[in-house]
């Protein structure tokens, strides 16, 4: 290959581009050609077919970064290591849904929460298989692409700023977006970021990821400002916004908020002690 060719083909930027295009390109394909005309034409539409259709398709998008990056990049891919997986998915799980737990268990000492009824478990099928899915693919996208690439190309502070950023402004475009919503959403975009810094691995950020989504609606809120994502929990939320969290979800609560900037910096404090730090632009391809 010509050395001007293989410098722009192996330029960080071009690596980010041809990965979420290849990522996304194959995700959508496969749906749209094989799972879902497939699943439909035998099983008909409904949630257990839904549901089998988003675990298909978390398979596929793992597989697609697992085998484009070890082609591209001619590495091994250890941020899909499955050696640590069963610690890292549980802590990152038990984190995310347990933060947003504590905020129910305040809300509800100090009245502002009041549960109604609970669902069936249909809330389990569907809607849960699309919570992974939709998790899965912006941690992939954002986390194992965008900000891998990038920490190793400006280093991780730089990495990390231009994260919050890049992963915030897509939500922008979801209803009921409020300013403490921003903050939110670029406070989370860092925590991912560092999460990923400390492991190196997707399952950390994911299942912290899912397990944040997982409790809105669970406990009844709104997720992201998107109102009918289902719940376990029928409730009444009342009290301030600033402490209930707005018609966004309770994850614009200053409390989740707070929360969630110790877990930040707990993570970018482990991260600096344990020297998981990338100061400077590393001069590998990886």
């Amino acid at each position: 290959m010509n050395q001007s060719v293989k410098k722009v083909f192996y330029f960080p930027l071009t690596k980010v581009i041809l990965g979420i295009s290849c990522c996304l390109g194959i995700l959508i394909g496969f749906q749209n050609v094989v799972s879902k005309p497939l699943i439909y034409f035998f099983f008909g539409k409904n949630e257990i077919t839904d549901s089998c259709i988003n675990y298909i398709s978390v398979l596929v998008l793992c597989t697609t970064y697992f085998y484009f990056y070890k082609i591209y990049e001619k590495k091994t891919t250890h941020e899909l290591n499955l050696r640590k997986f069963p610690k890292e998915f549980t802590t990152g799980l038990s984190l995310g849904f347990g933060c947003l737990s504590l905020v129910i268990g305040i809300l509800y000492f100090l009245n502002y929460y009041e549960v109604i009824a609970f669902s069936n478990a249909t809330f389990f099928l569907a809607p849960l298989s699309s919570l992974v899915i939709a998790a899965l693919i912006e941690e992939v996208l954002f986390r194992l692409v965008f900000y891998r690439i990038f920490e190793n190309w400006l280093g991780t502070y730089w990495a990390l700023f231009i994260l919050a950023f890049a992963f915030e402004i897509p939500h922008w475009a979801n209803d009921n977006v409020t300013i403490l919503s921003v903050v939110l959403g670029l406070l989370f975009g860092f925590a991912h970021g560092i999460m990923y810094t400390y492991t190196k691995r997707l399952w950390l950020p994911f299942a912290f990821h899912l397990g944040w989504n997982v409790a809105q609606p669970f406990y009844g809120s709104n997720l992201s400002g998107i109102t009918d994502v289902g719940y376990v929990i029928k409730a009444k939320f009342s009290g301030p916004e600033l402490v209930t969290g707005s018609i966004y979800g309770i994850e614009d609560s200053l409390i989740s908020i707070l929360l969630l900037l110790a877990i930040s910096a707990l993570f970018l404090y482990l991260s600096i002690k344990e020297n998981k730090i990338i100061r400077k632009p590393s001069s590998k391809n990886n």
